[in-house]
């Protein structure tokens, strides 16, 4: 991606060039020709094309190398399991400066605009990815998916990616427990359905699934699956829908994995299939996603079950209409509290916020964040200074706070406590320390702690400066 800086140099606009992918390779050392054999294989290949991964390990055998900084790129290395290696290059960002009197431009690398941390995060994403989606690794190094490394929209890759966190939609209680009897019904009624996700707007609100399983599964269907299939905004309660709904059993479900239709006769019943953990190992799923309007179900079934056309014209009637009024329901509900809530007036603050245990996270910086596209309210610079407090977080296990001053005169925060980390950029240049601790802890209480008695931030917002 070209970004045009607004600089200029003897009247002409230096231009900024983003970090991108340059190479993605998954190596074993073992698949090789032994020593004498001439054989040119593509493993071959592989092993001397990155025969340098195998010394990472020389200067510390206990705790292997992650990554290698040159000038022009940085190169990251993953060893998910015993002798497989995945390593990722990335170009580092670099500004291209006109020169005078018709030379060739020059180059200035910005090697230190990339974090370690961001893009070993993304390395270790592409591990699970795949992970889910094949029980075995060694099935995957001969099938690298080409299409999930082309939404490794690396320019756009910050904190967040580091987290991997879940979004949640809030919701009132009674809405919860519709939610929640609507999986009962639905799970009960199809007693094939081993595990159900429910979410809404991209957020999660239900899951029958581990943790660690629902967040790759939530990363696939946010920033793959989902925007492939692009919706129009939600109706409410005021819509002529309901009656309809009520009356005709019309619905606006349809299934984003599986048949696009029902009623063609020449309709395929097969769904992708997911690994997800079981005590003995992995347990392979059949991957159903179905969705009206802005709710989508997610629902599971074991991958020895053959699915037919009667199961799914069954699962398309009980669940469709259900769907469709649970969807208008917390539509409804979303804009009552939009509208008592009032205006929203723009805050002189922003934050990230995640929960180590629940892998819970919030952000107000990132206007819209997918794999292709991202929308930040705050400069570039300032997602580094977080994404560098973040990094000093990670060298300790105790609880720590950092306060920044950046150059533009805004204050950058960072709290963590109790498995859980909050980082706040404030505008207010003329504040000093004491009033921008005082403004951090009126933001944990006004926008966390009157939701719950067990506040999210309860240790955060309590802990001492």
């Amino acid at each position: 991606m070209l970004m045009i800086s607004p600089r200029m140099a003897s009247g002409m606009q230096e231009k900024q060039y983003t970090p991108c992918l340059l190479s993605f390779f998954i190596y074993n050392p073992t698949f090789g020709p032994r020593e004498g054999e001439v054989s040119m294989t593509p493993r071959d290949y592989f092993r001397r094309k990155f025969c340098f991964t195998t010394p990472v390990k020389t200067f510390c055998p206990t705790k292997p190398a992650k990554s290698l900084h040159t000038q022009k790129n940085r190169q990251f290395f993953f060893e998910p399991e015993d002798n497989f290696w995945i390593v990722m290059v990335v170009r580092n960002p670099m500004i291209e400066k006109p020169s005078k009197d018709g030379k060739p431009p020059t180059i200035e690398y910005q090697e230190e605009e990339i974090l370690d941390t961001v893009y070993g995060a993304v390395v270790r994403q592409c591990y699970s990815m795949y992970k889910v989606s094949s029980s075995m690794f060694y099935i995957i190094f001969h099938t690298v998916n080409n299409f999930y490394l082309q939404t490794l929209h690396l320019q756009f890759c910050d904190l967040l990616d580091v987290f991997a966190g879940i979004s949640f939609f809030p919701l009132d209680k009674m809405t919860y427990l519709k939610i929640q009897s609507f999986v009962n019904r639905v799970e009960e009624s199809l007693s094939l359905i081993k595990y159900t996700a429910f979410l809404y707007n991209d957020q999660l609100i239900w899951s029958g699934l581990e943790q660690d399983d629902m967040r790759i599964l939530y990363k696939y269907l946010t920033t793959s699956l989902f925007p492939r299939h692009s919706e129009p905004e939600l109706v409410g309660r005021d819509s002529p829908l309901r009656p309809e709904v009520a009356g005709n059993l019309l619905h606006y479900g349809r299934f984003l994995t599986g048949p696009t239709n029902l009623k063609d006769p020449e309709a395929k019943f097969r769904f992708p299939k997911i690994f997800v953990s079981a005590e003995d190992g992995y347990e392979e799923l059949h991957l159903i996603v179905y969705k009206a309007m802005s709710a989508a179900a997610c629902f599971m079934i074991s991958a020895s079950v053959e699915l037919t056309r009667d199961f799914c014209e069954q699962l398309d009637s009980l669940v469709g209409p259900q769907l469709t009024l649970l969807a208008s329901d917390i539509c409804e509900q979303f804009t009552i509290n939009r509208r008592t809530s009032g205006p929203e007036k723009e805050p002189q603050f922003k934050f990230i916020y995640f929960n180590h245990m629940n892998l819970a996270e919030k952000s107000t910086i990132h206007m819209r964040k997918t794999a292709s596209v991202c929308l930040t309210s705050v400069h570039a610079d300032l997602m580094k200074i977080l994404g560098d407090i973040n990094c000093d977080f990670a060298r300790v296990d105790e609880d720590e706070e950092i306060i920044v001053k950046a150059m533009t005169d805004y204050w950058v925060v960072g709290k963590k406590s109790d498995q859980r980390e909050l980082y706040v950029i404030l505008n207010q240049k003329n504040a000093n320390l004491i009033e921008v601790n005082e403004e951090v802890k009126r933001l944990c209480a006004t926008q966390f702690c009157h939701h719950t008695k067990n506040s999210a931030l309860q240790g955060i917002v309590t802990a001492s400066v």
